[in-house]
């Protein structure tokens, strides 16, 4: 009987003493600080180090109590990407519900190849401020948008937004234009580059597709690129995709100035964003004397001197 008193004492304590460290760990750091924090929740982090990382930055008291709180209350499946204002006076549960709509700025990530409007359809879903204004200026820039993820504030214009984009664009373009090697103006090479983000498949196939493009411009030939076409035709309703995969014989043969199968030179703009290979294979191609490449099935690219050669490899790996 002895023992089982003790038992019970025993269990009591910790009974208590769990009461007190859940109680405690739900506390302020302190009540009286009530200093403004930002603190950054990045793409892909978990609660366990979001809970770690508060405790470093002074704003809970225990992390695993914290962790434990997000869980109880499903604040794990509403805490978002961005920045928040936080201050060490709120207690866990203040923090845990700010983590669920107390952003202030918000992680957006750009692949590299998308068209202004694809841009446009990201901002429309992750900003709260956006309006459909803003693809018109996003159009208008395509090309300079830079490939990338940014830290944008929640209530950010448009203004703000392509200067984040354009001025990271110039950086990027600063660090590699000493690598050109051709007559193109900025322009031009940033239209090459966007025909190669589309076209290429690999890293190492970027330079080969840049000096296709180039020997076809420097021989007068029609660039013959399906990536201007997709671009021309837009948005397709029936598969939800602004590039249209298989081309018909009619679209071929659309009526507009991106068509490079019908008019020599270059597209009037850029078709895509480009990355930084992109944008360096079109600033310093091959030295080949490729004039074509097709890519079969696996998505292997092969490239031609002739147009025998071109063809052989069509009929040696198909279309």
């Amino acid at each position: 009987m002895k023992r089982i008193w003790v038992l019970l004492g025993i269990i009591v304590v910790f009974v208590i003493a769990g009461i007190f460290w859940w109680q405690n760990g739900l506390l302020p750091v302190n009540s009286n600080d009530k200093q403004p924090k930002i603190f950054i929740i990045k793409t892909g982090e978990g609660i366990r180090e979001i809970s770690n990382n508060l405790k470093k930055n002074g704003l809970i008291r225990d992390p695993i109590v914290f962790f434990l709180l997000v869980r109880q209350n499903g604040f794990d499946k509403q805490i978002q990407a961005g920045d928040f204002r936080l201050n060490p006076s709120m207690n866990a549960n203040q923090v845990a519900e700010n983590l669920t709509h107390g952003i202030l700025d918000i992680w957006v990530t750009i692949p590299e190849g998308l068209r202004a409007d694809e841009i446009a359809d990201i901002l429309k879903q992750k900003i709260p401020s956006y309006n459909q204004t803003w693809r018109k200026s996003l159009e208008q820039n395509e090309g300079y948008l830079f490939p990338d993820t940014y830290l944008i504030p929640k209530d950010a214009d448009i203004n703000l937004i392509l200067s984040l984009f354009k001025n990271n664009f110039d950086k990027k373009y600063a660090e590699v234009e000493n690598q050109k090697t051709t007559n193109l103006t900025k322009d031009q090479t940033i239209i090459v580059a966007s025909m190669v983000e589309r076209e290429a498949k690999t890293a190492k196939e970027r330079p080969l597709v840049a000096s296709v493009i180039i020997n076809r411009l420097n021989l007068g030939m029609k660039l013959d690129i399906d990536a201007t076409i997709q671009y021309a035709l837009g948005y397709q309703q029936n598969t939800k995709t602004w590039w249209k995969k298989d081309l018909t014989a009619d679209d071929l043969s659309i009526n507009s100035p991106y068509n490079t199968r019908l008019n020599a030179g270059l597209p009037p703009t850029p078709i895509s964003n480009p990355g930084i290979l992109s944008i360096q294979a079109a600033l310093n191609p091959a030295n080949t004397d490729y004039l074509y490449y097709m890519t079969d099935a696996k998505g292997v690219t092969h490239f031609a001197k002739t147009i025998e050669q071109h063809n052989a490899n069509i009929q040696k790996y198909g279309l």
